[in-house]
C-alpha cells in the first residue's frame, strides 16, 4: 500500500492528496451525493457557457464520434446531468441542419479514490432520459458511450489529439499538493490555527499557495494541450477571488468558520493545538489575472472569455436550512482529509459547531462565494 505521506527534501511532510481527497462517497446523508446542489448551482450559472462552447466545436469540425471530458466530475448526479445538457444542445444543432448526431464518447474523470460507482448506478435514469428524448426526436437518436478515467488532471488522461471539448467544474480550486513552505526551518508551522490564507497569514503563506496554483495549473494546461484538438475548447469553472489582494472574505470566510470551529473543539480538550496548527487545505482560490498570466505563459490555447460569477450561498432566505446545506456540502468535500488527519472520531462534533457558525452568520449576513468562468480555445 502507497504511503499516505510524501516528503519532500526539507522533509516537511505533506498530505498525499491523489491517495487521500475524495468526495464523501455512497448515497447517504453525509455523501457528496446528496449534498452537492451548491456545485449543481455553479454549474447551472455556466450552463450555456458551457452548452454553446460545446455545440461550436462540434458545429466547426462535425467529426462522426465526438469526445467530451469532465474533469473532477466527482461522484455526484451533476455529472450526467452535464452530460446531458451538451448532448442535448449538440443534438438539437443537428437536427435544425437535418443532420444525424454523432456518436459521443464521454470521458468521466477525478482521482482514483473516487467513487464512480455512485456515478454509475444513475445510468438506467441517464439512459431512459436518452431514450424520452429519442422518442421525441428532439435530439435524434444519439449514441452515447461513457467511460470512468481514474487519475489526476495534473497529467496526462488522454491520447493525444482525441478530445473535442473539456469542461471542470468545481475542480481546479484543487491542488496537487499542499504547497511546500508552510513551515519554518525548525519544522513549525507559519500560518499557526489557520488551515487557509487569511488576514492574519504572514506574506509566505499566499507566497506559497500561489507558486503551487501556478505550477499546477501550468502542468494542467501542458497536459490538456497535447491532449485536445486544434480548434478544441476547455470551459473551466473554480472558485476565485475578485479582490486585489490575496484575500477575499467571499473565498476565506467559510475557512475562517472552520477554523473557528476548531478552536472550540481544542478548548473542550477534543483536539491538540499542535494538531490544527499542522493542517493545511491544498487549495487555492485564484484571481482572473492569475489564471490569465497562466494561459499566456503556457501559450498553447487561446482565451476567448473569463468572467467572475459571484453566488449567494444564503439563497433560500432561511439561514438554518442555508446554513445546513453549506456545512453539509463541505462535509462531504472536507471528510476525507479531516479524518486522515484528524481521525474519524471528531468530524460528527466539528460539523455540529461550524453548522452553528455558519446559520449565525447567515442570520446577520449574506454569504456568498466567487466563481470564475473560463474559455479557452486549442491553437
Amino acid at each position: 500500500m502507497a504511503s499516505s505521506l510524501l516528503h519532500c527534501p526539507d522533509k516537511l511532510p505533506f498530505m498525499n492528496v491523489e491517495a487521500i481527497l475524495h468526495m464523501k462517497e455512497g448515497l447517504g446523508e453525509t455523501s457528496y451525493a446528496q449534498n452537492s446542489s451548491l456545485q449543481k448551482r455553479g454549474m447551472d450559472t455556466l450552463k450555456s457557457l458551457i452548452t454553446s462552447a460545446a455545440t461550436d466545436v462540434y458545429t466547426s469540425q462535425m467529426p462522426e464520434r465526438f469526445t467530451v471530458a469532465d474533469l473532477g466530475c466527482s461522484s455526484g448526479p451533476n455529472a450526467l446531468c452535464l452530460v446531458e445538457d451538451i448532448v442535448g444542445s449538440i443534438g438539437r444543432a443537428c437536427r435544425r441542419s437535418s443532420q444525424p448526431p454523432p456518436e459521443f464518447s464521454v470521458l468521466l474523470n477525478d482521482l482514483p479514490t473516487n467513487d464512480f460507482n455512485t456515478i454509475f448506478f444513475s445510468l438506467p435514469e441517464f439512459t431512459d432520459r436518452l431514450k424520452a428524448a429519442a422518442k421525441t426526436d428532439e435530439w435524434g437518436r444519439p449514441m452515447v458511450f461513457l467511460s470512468g478515467v481514474p487519475g489526476s488532471f495534473y497529467g496526462r488522461l488522454f491520447p493525444g489529439r482525441s478530445v473535442h471539448f473539456i469542461c471542470s467544474c468545481s475542480s481546479l480550486h484543487w491542488l496537487s499538493q499542499v504547497p511546500p513552505g508552510l513551515f519554518d526551518e525548525a519544522n513549525a508551522p507559519i500560518n499557526k490555527g489557520k488551515m487557509y490564507i487569511s488576514s492574519t497569514s504572514p506574506l509566505a503563506v499566499p507566497v506559497a499557495y500561489l507558486r503551487q496554483f501556478q505550477r499546477d495549473f501550468g502542468l494542467f494546461l501542458r497536459s490538456r494541450a497535447a491532449e485536445v484538438v486544434a480548434g478544441g475548447r476547455m470551459v473551466l469553472a473554480m472558485l476565485g477571488r475578485q479582490a486585489d489582494g490575496y484575500v477575499d472574505r467571499r473565498t476565506t470566510f467559510l475557512w475562517e468558520l472552520l477554523s473557528e470551529s476548531f478552536a472550540a473543539l481544542v478548548a473542550q480538550g477534543m483536539v491538540e493545538q499542535e494538531k490544527v496548527d499542522a493542517y493545511n487545505v491544498p487549495f487555492y482560490a485564484p484571481s482572473v489575472q492569475e489564471v490569465e498570466e497562466e494561459v499566456r505563459r503556457e501559450g498553447s490555447f487561446r482565451l476567448d472569455c473569463v468572467q467572475t460569477y459571484e453566488i449567494n450561498l444564503s439563497s433560500s432566505g432561511d439561514a438554518k436550512e442555508d446554513g445546513r446545506t453549506v456545512s453539509m456540502a463541505i462535509r462531504a468535500i472536507q471528510e476525507s482529509m479531516l479524518s486522515h488527519h484528524f481521525g474519524p472520531d471528531i468530524v460528527d462534533a466539528l460539523f455540529h459547531r461550524y453548522t452553528e457558525l455558519v446559520t449565525e452568520s447567515m442570520e446577520r449576513e449574506e454569504v456568498k462565494s466567487v466563481q470564475i468562468g473560463v474559455v479557452l480555445t486549442r491553437l
